[in-house]
């Protein structure tokens, strides 16, 4: 059983009817319960969350970037292939969660036996302006090392940009992200896109874990050029130290529906 926002124990005893109400009926308690609660999410939360734009086009021969090479791209570059393309938001210097997106993405991919430059690609994509192509190259060595293929080096992208790009982008696949001032960092949900070849937003894959069953099905749909649908929308929030508190908030805050924190 998967564990999410709701989990259940099912006892022989009941009836599929039985747990299937069960089921609404907690649902619709869940839902009702935190859309009351809307109105209680703090400030630097505000605009924060994945806004699902499944079947959109990315304007990919618009959008420009760095390479980790020092070398100015457009987005297109990485959809002449005829692959999909898994793209990840978020920034190399993230002290939380950023890190466990990517540790989960090669956990999965060690298992999956498709390899990045094959049949498809992976495009992460810095949403700091302030970081450059050094630190996206030292942050590719260090996941490719990790990963043990080097051969996917050919298929995974890291990206930078000192102008308007990476936010163009977000807006345009529904990646909310702010900057926190009193904390010094990006408040931002986790989850992969997966595009079709030709860019458009096939499907999200909430979370930091990935399996490779996931990543598979994900991508032979994207290959397809169908549009998936997103059943398990959880995402996951930045957390930090808490010097009012004197202690570390959750490092991960889970979020459902609509980006409201439990």
């Amino acid at each position: 059983m998967r564990n999410g926002p709701l989990c259940f124990s099912f006892k022989p005893a009941f009836s599929v009817r039985a747990t299937l109400m069960v089921t609404a009926l907690s649902l619709l308690a869940f839902t009702a319960s935190h859309v009351a609660r809307a109105a209680e999410i703090p400030g630097q939360l505000k605009d924060v969350g994945i806004t699902e734009k499944l079947g959109d086009s990315v304007a990919i021969d618009q959008l420009e970037f760095t390479d980790e090479s020092g070398q100015p791209v457009k987005l297109s570059k990485y959809f002449t292939s005829g692959r999909p393309v898994l793209l990840t938001m978020l920034y190399f210097e993230c002290p939380n969660l950023c890190n466990f997106l990517l540790n989960g993405l090669v956990d999965g991919l060690k298992e999956f036996d498709w390899t990045p430059g094959q049949k498809f690609d992976i495009v992460t994509v810095s949403i700091d302006p302030r970081e450059d192509h050094v630190l996206a190259s030292n942050k590719k060595a260090a996941y490719m090392k990790a990963y043990g293929r080097p051969e996917g080096a050919e298929g995974w992208h890291f990206l930078t940009t000192k102008g308007d790009g990476a936010k163009k982008l977000a807006e345009q696949v529904g990646f909310g992200y702010r900057w926190d001032e009193t904390e010094k960092q990006y408040a931002h949900s986790a989850g992969i896109y997966v595009l079709t070849p030709d860019g458009k937003i096939s499907r999200i894959l909430y979370g930091i874990q990935f399996p490779p069953k996931d990543l598979r099905l994900s991508l032979l749909e994207a290959s397809d050029g169908k549009i998936g649908t997103t059943v398990d929308k959880v995402a996951m929030l930045c957390s930090s130290y808490d010097v009012k508190k004197g202690h570390y908030q959750p490092v991960m805050r889970v979020l459902a529906f609509v980006a409201i924190p439990f």
